[in-house]
């Protein structure tokens, strides 16, 4: 019995059948935004919540913060349904469109928040300076929010969830609207969070930065789960054989020998890029190559990628799945 509690300790989030249906209009038309959706995020894990805009990402995690009430279901946070204030005190969130009232610095912003959670005097000030260490952004402790870049603003936010050290972070998405740069600054971000410990869902239509971060993701599309589990099983499906090759000083007359091998081949100046499908292909290219005297700049497999089962799973014919992995 001792096992199995202290396996069930470890579903940080459950959610069974969780579904949420608005009234829209004036004849009160439902619109079923959640539909069925069955997950569990394990302790200690990135877990991507992915999907296009309008997919219920973000109804479904106002319903795990228990900002809205499901229709239908059930959802637990640490083994307690979504209201109980003790499992409330764990979890720090940073919704996908905040508002900070941008008069206040950054030092100012923070201490408000630890105020809500119960936190003064000189633990507070340790916790802020921390947290702004942690985020990089030190240097403008004293600097009005209005100031703030779009990156500082999300890092900032950031803090403003682990205030409470909470033990689970859900960020909804985190990288929208922000440049490379930003992007990265956040990447990195989470990846302390996971060093540290904490267990981090996040929502996003950036199928990259999942795959770069993530232990697992459920892909969610018109509220219906479409796949999950961990990044390398769900891509291993879509595994592709095909080669991308740069050749430089390529003749004319060595370039129509390869072109029949060729799935796609273009013209980059006095280069020229072409996609091979099988390993036969890839051999007797390389021996054009070698007999014209071209040089080969790059060979490039082609990875299967998140992105890839997106748009299999978005332009195919796709049924709900359970995610318990």
């Amino acid at each position: 019995m001792e096992h199995i509690s202290n396996l069930a300790c470890e579903q940080v989030i459950q959610t069974d059948q969780l579904r949420k249906v608005f009234k829209v209009g004036f004849w009160g038309r439902r619109v079923t935004a959640v539909d069925g959706v069955s997950l569990e995020v394990q302790r200690g894990e990135v877990f991507g919540f992915l999907g296009p805009n309008g997919a219920g990402k973000t109804t479904t995690i106002k319903m795990l913060m228990g900002l809205i009430y499901p229709s239908g279901g059930t959802a637990t946070l640490f083994g307690h349904p979504v209201g109980d204030p003790s499992a409330k005190a764990k979890v720090g969130f940073l919704p996908e469109s905040p508002y900070f009232y941008d008069y206040l610095t950054g030092r100012e912003f923070l201490r408000f928040y630890g105020h809500l959670f119960g936190l003064l005097g000189t633990a507070l000030d340790k916790r802020i300076d921390e947290l702004l260490e942690l985020v990089g952004i030190t240097h403008a402790r004293d600097l009005q929010l209005r100031k703030f870049s779009k990156g500082m603003l999300q890092r900032v936010g950031i803090a403003q969830a682990l205030i409470n050290d909470p033990e689970l972070v859900i960020l909804d998405e985190p990288m929208s609207g922000l440049d490379p740069i930003g992007r990265k600054e956040v990447r990195d971000l989470i990846l302390r969070l996971k060093e540290s410990g904490k267990t981090v869902m996040f929502s996003s239509h950036i199928l990259h930065d999942a795959e770069l971060l993530c232990d697992r993701v459920a892909m969610i599309m018109k509220g219906k789960l479409v796949a999950c589990g961990p990044v390398s099983e769900l891509i291993a499906g879509d595994t592709t054989h095909e080669v991308e090759m740069v050749i430089d000083r390529l003749l004319p007359e060595a370039l129509e020998r390869i072109r029949p091998l060729a799935s796609k081949v273009v013209l980059q100046g006095e280069r020229v890029m072409v996609v091979l499908s099988s390993q036969q292909a890839v051999d007797l290219a390389l021996d054009v190559i070698r007999s014209a005297k071209a040089k080969l700049v790059a060979l490039t497999p082609h990875k299967a990628s998140l992105e890839d089962l997106f748009i299999r799973k978005a332009t195919g014919v796709h049924q709900p799945v359970e995610a318990r992995v």
